[in-house]
């Protein structure tokens, strides 16, 4: 799946969309995806100069997306169909190592459980095979117009 196929699932954009490629999708079960850390983020601005850091939060957020692109997957459906992935936990969450630039992010769910809406992720982000953050993602299922 390219950022263009991406983007008809998730209605992030430029710079919070934390997805560049898809490389392998069973859905109901696992994805596998990638991030491309570079110097040109936006965030390296600040977080921090001179010893630039991708942080922890943005990789929790880059898991979240890539299980948000499995949970639509596996649903048929996609953000224009009117539904979101929301947050509603975050559990067990470790960081292993630092993510810097140069780094190439592999990002990987699987469904742990569905309970009506509500969703269980089992996350992990690496780098050449090390982790660099683990996480158990709850997940709420919802219609974007009940935001409203």
């Amino acid at each position: 799946m390219n950022v263009n196929e991406i983007m008809e699932l998730l209605p992030h954009r430029y710079p919070f969309l934390l997805v560049d490629r898809v490389t392998e999708i069973v859905p109901g079960e696992r994805i596998v995806a990638y991030k491309n850390i570079s110097i040109n983020e936006e965030v390296f601005n600040g977080h921090f100069p001179g010893a630039p850091i991708f942080p922890g939060v943005m990789m929790v957020e880059a898991m979240a997306q890539v299980s948000g692109l499995l949970g639509f997957a596996t649903t048929g459906e996609k953000a224009d169909d009117g539904k979101l992935y929301l947050f509603a936990g975050v559990d067990k969450v470790r960081f292993k190592r630092p993510v810097v630039p140069g780094d190439q992010l592999v990002l990987t769910s699987e469904i742990d459980t569905v309970k009506r809406n509500i969703w269980r992720f089992k996350t992990t982000a690496s780098v050449d095979g090390k982790t660099a953050c683990e996480a158990m993602l709850l997940c709420a299922y919802q219609d974007r117009d009940s935001l409203a």
